[in-house]
């Protein structure tokens, strides 16, 4: 898969409107076929910084969604609403979905 993390420092006028400016492009990316999962966090440290976390299933999905109609239009709509270019993080990785992290494993509750 393809494994993604991108940085992107929003303007402070536009950061809490930042999950619905951003919403369209985030639907119609979870709904590509080759998304394995397309997930914004908010940063602890900066409130005007969001951090998403994506997959695609391979480099034909990943180029599939570089060149989708939802993500030109959101290269066209979505730089006006940040401070800086976004700061990214692409590798490929053998394996299809998160694995456990072992050294924090929780005992079965109950």
């Amino acid at each position: 898969m393809i494994f993604i993390t991108a940085k992107f420092r929003v303007l402070p006028e536009h950061a809490q409107a930042w999950p619905e400016i951003s919403r369209t492009f985030t639907e119609a990316t979870r709904a590509e076929p080759g998304c394995l999962w397309f997930d914004w966090s908010r940063s602890l440290d900066d409130p005007n910084e969001y951090v998403l976390v994506e997959a695609f299933r391979d480099g034909d999905a990943g180029g599939a969604h570089v060149q989708s109609e939802h993500f030109k239009n959101a290269q066209a709509e979505l730089p006006q609403y940040l401070a800086e270019t976004p700061r990214i993080v692409s590798q490929n990785v053998d394996q299809d979905d998160w694995s456990r992290l072992g050294e924090m494993e929780v005992a079965p509750r109950g």
